[in-house]
């Protein structure tokens, strides 16, 4: 069994490799030592379980794979200092709610955005219900105008 996945993993890297366009400028040892290294991390398609690659399906065989660095360690202890700080850190409890959510009294408020003053978000509700532009929740949420077109004028 163990010479069929052997023979099978050499004729999956070689049938890769022949498939590239960077292969025609390999040598015969960089090809060994690329197969070697997939071997020896379980990187090689498998054809099963949606072509999964070996290290997807048996993790515990082959080491971790590296993890390209996103963020400096600086970084990140920064970004966690924050969390801390705002309690944006999930608990995994109450439905996966954050700090903030399950006592937001411990915490500062999250800075609003500038967002509409009271006159102009009056001034869209006057001129939405004189349209007819409010979602009734009803009929797959449809808006008063499209429930009854008769009671709203035509829009230009």
């Amino acid at each position: 069994m163990n010479k069929k996945l052997r023979t099978s993993t050499l004729v999956l890297a070689a049938g890769l490799l022949v498939g590239s366009s960077a292969f025609a400028q390999l040598t015969r040892e960089q090809v060994r030592a690329e197969l070697i290294e997939a071997q020896r991390t379980g990187d090689i398609p498998t054809g099963l379980d949606g072509n999964k690659k070996l290290n997807e399906l048996e993790p515990a065989r082959y080491p971790a794979q590296l993890v390209s660095a996103g963020a400096t360690r600086a970084q990140v202890r920064a970004e966690l200092a924050q969390a801390q700080r705002t309690g944006d850190i999930v608990t995994g409890l109450d439905g996966n709610k954050k700090l903030n959510e399950l006592e937001p009294t411990r915490y500062a408020s999250q800075q609003a955005t500038q967002g509409k003053t009271r006159e102009q978000v009056r001034a869209e509700l006057i001129e939405a219900q004189r349209t007819g532009d409010i979602p009734t929740g009803l009929d797959g949420n449809k808006t008063m105008r499209e429930l009854d077109p008769s009671r709203y004028p035509r829009q230009n």
